[in-house]
């Protein structure tokens, strides 16, 4: 009565204008879900790699540069007779090293012949290989030897490195003519990953010969285990990011409630 009036308006929100503390019961569910397959693929990845793979430490230069030594690779373990022309392979041969595993790579199988070198080049099968893996000017190989049948069953291998090293040129006199059975071969490396250099490129030179080894499934694992933790880390994220932005809607809706009159 005669007096001025005032009129409040009460906040669009409700009163509160809050989300409920660490966000809606569907997004929680859903952050929930994301880190439980988030472990099952992290989790799997680093199982599967682990019955597939065996890492190893290579000694010497005998590879470079594929690889260098003191690098780390990783190799899948395959059975002998799955090795092809071109496959870099992780072996056991007393005959060559007592007790301890070679690296070295396939160059011709059971029933190939193989000889050095025409026009700069290893041959095998009549056919001259192009051999981009070998250091930059280097020759296929630094001693000329005559054509090789290479056994049933056995590999002719070589070292990238040829200035250097102590491959199949240097067992040429040895019963096997510098051979090696197909059962010595524990694995095939697929890729150096200390220091990083990633897969081996595939040994193209090789595919007029025959067929090429497939790569192994480690790019499927590494992916595998980004997802799993770009899962894992997203999923717990949620929580922290839904309290943080529900308490700057609240403090938005105060200010608002305050202003209105």
């Amino acid at each position: 009565m005669g007096g001025e009036s005032t009129t409040r308006t009460a906040p669009r929100s409700g009163g509160t204008g809050t989300a409920a503390a660490g966000g809606s019961r569907l997004g929680q569910r859903l952050s929930g879900v994301a880190v439980a397959l988030g472990l099952v693929l992290f989790l799997g990845g680093f199982a599967w790699a682990a019955v597939i793979y065996r890492p190893y430490t290579v000694p010497t230069s005998s590879m470079t540069p594929t690889i260098d030594a003191g690098n780390r690779v990783v190799a899948q373990r395959v059975d002998g007779g799955e090795v092809r022309r071109g496959d870099v392979v992780v072996f056991r041969d007393n005959t060559w090293v007592t007790g301890s595993n070679v690296v070295k790579r396939v160059v011709a199988v059971g029933g190939d012949t193989v000889s050095c070198c025409t026009d700069g080049k290893l041959t095998v099968n009549g056919k001259q290989i192009e051999e981009p893996y070998l250091p930059k000017g280097s020759l296929a190989e630094n001693q000329n030897f005559a054509t090789v049948t290479v056994p049933k069953g056995r590999l002719f291998l070589l070292g990238d490195e040829r200035q250097g090293s102590l491959d199949s040129t240097a067992h040429l006199t040895d019963a096997a003519k510098g051979t090696v059975a197909r059962t010595a071969v524990i694995a095939r490396v697929d890729a150096v990953v200390f220091p990083w250099k990633g897969t081996l490129k595939r040994p193209t030179g090789f595919e007029a010969l025959g067929t090429l080894s497939q790569p192994g499934p480690l790019s499927t694992i590494e992916l595998l285990i980004v997802v799993g933790a770009v899962l894992v880390l997203g999923g717990g994220a949620y929580g922290p990011i839904a309290k943080r932005a529900g308490r700057s809607r609240a403090r938005a809706a105060r200010s608002e409630a305050a202003g209105v009159r």
